[in-house]
């Protein structure tokens, strides 16, 4: 009787860019999926540095902001000895890949990039970096072989993108790469202060770890109607509401939504419930990244480490990658 071997673990990939405070949005769209699939599959997390440079150009914000991610993801539980989480540009062999990627790549394919025509729309300059992303985003996720990419709606067209390039590869040089699927992140939709989508690029946050007067300020400011104290509100239409759900169980939703509509509680009350519920949630992560922030070596030692062991993955790669389009493999460094 033949032995049967156990079903490989999937290898779970995805990247955050570092270009600002993560906020609400982010964590519970994203940030909070990504730290509950470290107990369930083998992850790989970056931090996008390469990527972030096709719209942040000053060397002290992009350090700034790749050192407040990693903080960030740390304190609100990511564990390095579970995840191999490292910054993009420590691992060099993913660019070598982007380029082999593109010499099989139709311009007409990366022409269709809806995200690209997107950010132009919105005044980013049209670099050919930012053209180029959906190449390098594809090498980032063979490069470790990745099976499965977690992604909002806004990016399945460039897991699409990387199946096509990963599929020409094989059909050109050999069965290389296994073809990647995504998964829709399932996190919560969640409003910023004016009612659109939570985004940076809108100016609507509440940063995950704003405290005192300024998240205070943040949360007052959430835009409501003119419905008098006293007066009925509509819990299904109110941003503030919404917010509130998010930290809620269920039975606390539904006590706050009677009183939104007997009337017995007004806008100014419930932002200070939202305020209180905010800062409960997130005390205990606040305080550690306090604790890992003023170990000036300690985030240095975990990207360093995770670095260390997401380049020997893409190395790996790159050996069977250089021998299949006919270069000689590179001394393993």
């Amino acid at each position: 009787m033949t032995e049967q071997k156990p079903p490989q673990p999937k290898r779970i990939l995805s990247g955050v860019q570092p270009s600002g405070k993560l906020h609400l949005g982010n964590y519970f769209g994203a940030v909070k999926q990504h730290i509950a699939l470290q107990d369930e599959a083998e992850v790989f997390y970056f931090i996008a540095d390469y990527h972030a440079l096709t719209t942040i150009q000053d060397p002290k914000s992009l350090s700034e902001h790749t050192r407040d991610v990693a903080l960030d993801y740390l304190a609100l539980g990511l564990d390095p000895d579970k995840a191999t989480f490292f910054r993009q540009s420590d691992v060099p062999e993913v660019n070598e890949l982007a380029f082999l990627l593109a010499t099989v790549t139709n311009m007409g394919l990366l022409d269709r990039a809806v995200s690209y025509k997107d950010k132009i729309d919105r005044g980013i300059e049209p670099s050919v970096g930012l053209f180029y992303y959906p190449v390098l985003m594809a090498a980032d996720i063979l490069i470790y072989r990745s099976h499965v990419v977690p992604v909002g709606r806004d990016q399945v067209q460039h897991i699409e993108m990387t199946q096509d390039m990963a599929g020409r590869f094989n059909r050109t040089y050999g069965e290389i790469f296994p073809i990647p699927t995504y998964r829709l992140d399932v996190g919560a939709k969640v409003p910023g202060i004016d009612g659109q989508k939570m985004s940076k690029s809108y100016g609507n946050t509440i940063e995950i770890f704003a405290e005192g007067k300024p998240l205070q300020k943040t949360v007052m400011n959430i835009k409501t109607d003119s419905t008098p104290l006293g007066s009925p509100l509509n819990p299904d239409t109110c941003t503030v509401f919404a917010l509130h759900s998010l930290f809620a169980t269920p039975d606390e939703k539904t006590q706050l939504a009677e009183l939104y509509r007997s009337g017995a509680i007004g806008y100014g009350e419930a932002k200070k419930r939202l305020l209180a519920k905010i800062n409960a949630y997130f005390e205990q992560a606040r305080q550690r990244r306090k604790e890992l922030a003023a170990d000036a070596n300690h985030v240095e030692d975990v990207l360093r480490h995770g670095a260390q062991k997401a380049r020997a993955e893409a190395q790996k790669t790159m050996e069977l990658v250089r021998q299949a389009v006919g270069m000689k493999p590179r001394p393993v460094v």
